[in-house]
């Protein structure tokens, strides 16, 4: 369900429509840039950039593009994952806390998890084992296709063909 009028307000600058966006979408945002970032702390302070940006950049989201919730998704993801690559964020991350490594082997990357926090369990799991792996690593875990190709060990064309038709497989099967 897209929620038009509520879109269109924030379009035009209405800050409760804004809030009432916040509401509606913050708390699965949340859970998607935590699982790339895997801290709750920075997390939260991506998850205000995020709405920062949505509030800022509303008059660019364009319906016939695509939902509105994978619009913030996307803004949302690319945000993280950007935290993730920058110099400040690798520098501060030289010497991980022993508690980190203790949180990756209890949390074994289970995509499954990862998805059904967002609600997205049922429609992943429906895919084919391919697609979940393709969409695993570039979406929960913030590879770039080139590095999926080589993790994969298929070419980077194959790659984003896959990527391509497991989304429009995953659109599919949520009745969008």
């Amino acid at each position: 369900m897209q929620p038009d009028q509520l879109i269109l307000q924030l379009q035009q600058g209405d800050q409760k429509a804004f809030a009432r966006i916040y509401e509606m979408y913050s708390e699965s945002t949340m859970g998607v840039i935590y699982n790339i970032v895997l801290d709750t702390h920075l997390a939260e302070e991506i998850l205000q950039d995020v709405f920062i940006k949505i509030w800022e950049k509303a008059d660019s989201y364009n319906s016939s593009k695509g939902r509105f919730f994978t619009w913030i998704l996307n803004i949302a993801r690319n945000a993280a994952i950007d935290k993730l690559r920058s110099k400040a964020y690798k520098n501060s991350k030289k010497n991980l806390d022993a508690n980190n490594f203790v949180h990756i082997l209890e949390d074994n990357n289970n995509l499954s998890s990862k998805t059904d926090t967002i609600g997205l369990r049922k429609f992943v799991k429906a895919l084919e084992p391919l697609c979940i792996k393709v969409i695993d690593l570039l979406y929960f875990k913030g590879f770039t296709q080139a590095e999926a190709s080589k993790k994969l060990e298929i070419p980077l064309g194959t790659i984003k063909t896959r990527n391509r038709n497991c989304l429009k497989a995953l659109r599919n099967s949520m009745g969008d």
